[in-house]
């Protein structure tokens, strides 16, 4: 006889598994565990099959029956009920793993970044994308969806954010394209869509009359020693502050004149080599007696483990009268590159190179740490000299 809800809870386990039968295929499999499975006997081509409704009490007694019948149906529609089923569990798998967000992720493991950066692009993508087309399918995804996205980062001031989000969007449907999980990439139809950011270039003198009197502040600084020796290193070598403040005594050959950084400890993750001018060695020698035995060339001033702090320089900075548009620690980069190019004269690919800025060889290839190593070494030393000139005469002689 069919069974009854009551019958079912009512329904012990024994010591072997048990089998009560509702009728027309359908029984609910009780395990001496207590667990109850509902099957479905049936038979295709003459062979006996069984097809799983589900798990009592999460499918009632009501829908494993319907379950058996839509199962029915599509076997009087010459379909395997099993087959139907496996093929139905695969195509959402499919599914899941072409989701916006399963891709985003899997872009972000093959991004060969620091890990500040990949924690700011994983929070933008985890606070501001996911929440609302994460779930869908990369190929579904319109200009509209991420213009939506786009909208509400707007919408919070953060204009600048808005195009970094949308130029990491615009990267992962590539990323889905070259993949095969999307055809198009529908952030390239935004281009003009944004409100237009900011202009937050990193302030920097590039005028040499206006070089000077901040080298001469630079070097005549009245506070520590240790941040007095980075602003006067910071112009010379222009890396990025991070770069320079996190700077450790066994990265330097001060026999070779090199300093090689290692690719963990710079943005583009690659190991970049810099090629010491007299004064960069001068400063280093007056400092080492303070700083040599510890592990940092630029340590902190409450404790020596660690390097000195983000804001040292620019504090600096700001304590000699320069304002925030007149002059950041980052904008020594476009000092050097603007000057070494508009007033020396050197190769811009040369400059670029020495900005550890990607720059490839006329086979497409990137260039390594120790390419055009002569050239680099040569600015390097007349770039110091300049540097040197420009401090000690006034800068329209020059």
């Amino acid at each position: 006889m069919p069974l009854s809800d009551l019958a079912i809870r009512r329904a012990k386990p024994g010591d072997k598994p048990l089998k009560l039968s509702d009728g027309g295929g359908l029984y609910l499999l009780l395990q001496p565990t207590g667990a109850r499975y509902w099957r479905w006997k049936y038979r295709v081509a003459g062979k006996e099959k069984l097809l799983a409704l589900g798990i009592y009490p999460d499918v009632p007694l009501a829908l494993a029956r319907q379950r058996r019948e839509d199962a029915r149906q599509l076997l009087a529609r010459g379909v395997d009920p099993g087959e139907h089923k496996k093929a139905a569990a695969a195509a959402r798998a499919e599914l899941g793993a072409n989701t916006f967000e399963v891709i985003a992720r899997e872009w972000l493991t093959k991004r060969d970044w620091v890990d500040s950066y990949r924690i700011k692009v994983a929070a933008w993508l985890d606070n501001d994308v996911f929440p609302w087309i994460g779930s869908r399918p990369a190929a579904e995804l319109e200009a509209t969806d991420f213009l939506a996205v786009a909208r509400r980062v707007e919408g919070r001031g953060a204009i600048e954010s808005a195009h970094r989000i949308m130029q990491n969007c615009g990267q992962v449907m590539r990323y889905a394209i070259a993949t095969g999980r999307a055809k198009r990439n529908p952030v390239a139809d935004l281009r003009g869509a944004l409100a237009s950011p900011p202009d937050n270039s990193f302030a920097a003198v590039t005028d040499p009359d206006e070089l000077a009197p901040l080298l001469r502040a630079m070097h005549s600084y009245s506070g520590t020693m240790v941040v007095r020796c980075a602003l006067q290193m910071a112009p010379m070598v222009f890396l990025r502050p991070g770069e320079l403040r996190q700077a450790e005594w066994a990265e330097f050959d001060l026999d070779g004149k090199t300093w090689t950084i290692p690719a963990s400890r710079m943005k583009m993750r690659r190991p970049h080599l810099v090629p010491l001018s007299e004064q960069v060695l001068a400063v280093l020698g007056e400092i080492k007696p303070l700083t040599g035995r510890g592990r940092y060339v630029f340590p902190s001033a409450r404790s020596r483990d660690r390097p000195m702090s983000e804001n040292a320089v620019t504090a600096a900075l700001r304590r000699m009268g320069y304002e925030t548009g007149t002059v950041t620690g980052h904008g020594f980069r476009a000092t050097a590159r603007t000057i070494l190019d508009e007033v020396l004269g050197f190769r811009p690919d040369i400059i670029e190179h020495q900005l550890a800025h990607e720059v490839r060889d006329p086979n497409g290839r990137s260039y390594n740490r120790t390419s055009h190593l002569p050239e680099r070494r040569k600015m390097m030393q007349e770039w110091a000299d300049y540097l040197d000139k420009l401090r000690a005469q006034p800068a329209k002689s020059i």
